[in-house]
């Protein structure tokens, strides 16, 4: 073996690993890095930089990037309906505090945002909503009289937790110029409802057999349209195969959209 082939071999053996590198960085692709079930629990926030993002209207993991949003000075006034609205949170047993405006551009803003980490009976908001207080009055009055009581009738259990994938987000509807709910803090997507029991109810289709939670899922999207005017639920389309999404978008004519 002459020395040329010795001093060969190492540099075909460091050749050979950096394409295998290279063609496993290539097959990573957004798809499989950001897929909803892969990390369901992660911070909702908007995503870094300004100005509308063009991202699926309700994929939970676009929304992954850490938001630092700072509590609202205490000093700070608000317009009266602000804080009528946060005196019904307050009714309501919701655990809130207020944040600092939010302005990422465009129609990417929340005025008088408020971070939902709680709602009545205990139940705990994780990760923390971001949202408008008109949205966040109306996911606790939802909660409240329909998600919480149909969660007992059916699991004899109340609600210990509500897993959210996607509140504020700065982004638009998939293929339109439209900017998303989200992007006003007017929507909220629910993956799935932890009892008290612990047992966790994925708001994804069950399966054929799963009697109580096809009736629970089933109550939560005919029972939300009394409350919001969107509900899109699995079944729906691919975007929505395994979150309920919620709105309050303002339509005319009182017009709602609940499939």
């Amino acid at each position: 073996m002459d020395r040329k082939s010795v001093f060969e071999r190492p540099r075909l053996a460091w050749t050979g690993l950096a394409l295998l590198a290279v063609t496993a960085i290539s097959a990573c692709t957004v798809d499989t890095v950001l897929r909803p079930d892969v990390d369901v629990g992660t911070t909702t926030a908007a995503v870094s930089g300004s100005g509308l993002q063009d991202l699926v209207p309700s994929n939970p993991m676009m929304t992954s990037y850490p938001r630092f949003t700072l509590p609202r000075a205490p000093s700070s006034l608000m317009p009266a309906e602000e804080v009528a609205c946060r005196r019904e949170l307050k009714r309501l047993g919701v655990t809130y505090r207020d944040l600092e405006p939010i302005d990422d551009g465009g129609a990417c803003r929340i005025d008088y945002p408020v971070e939902v980490s709680g709602l009545s009976g205990g139940v705990e908001m994780k990760p923390a909503a971001t949202l408008n207080c008109q949205m966040a009055a109306t996911v606790a009055r939802w909660t409240k009289n329909e998600l919480a009581p149909a969660a007992r009738t059916r699991y004899l259990s109340g609600i210990g937790t509500i897993r959210q994938g996607s509140s504020y987000s700065c982004r638009r509807i998939r293929g339109t110029s439209v900017a998303s709910e989200h992007s006003k803090g007017n929507a909220l997507d629910i993956m799935s409802i932890v009892l008290k029991n612990g047992r966790d109810i994925d708001v994804r289709r069950p399966g054929f057999f799963a009697f109580r939670q096809k009736s629970l899922l089933n109550k939560v999207r005919a029972e939300g349209c009394g409350y919001f005017t969107t509900v899109l639920g699995p079944g729906y389309d691919a975007d929505h195969k395994d979150h309920f999404h919620f709105d309050i978008k303002d339509r005319n004519n009182g017009y709602r959209a609940c499939r």
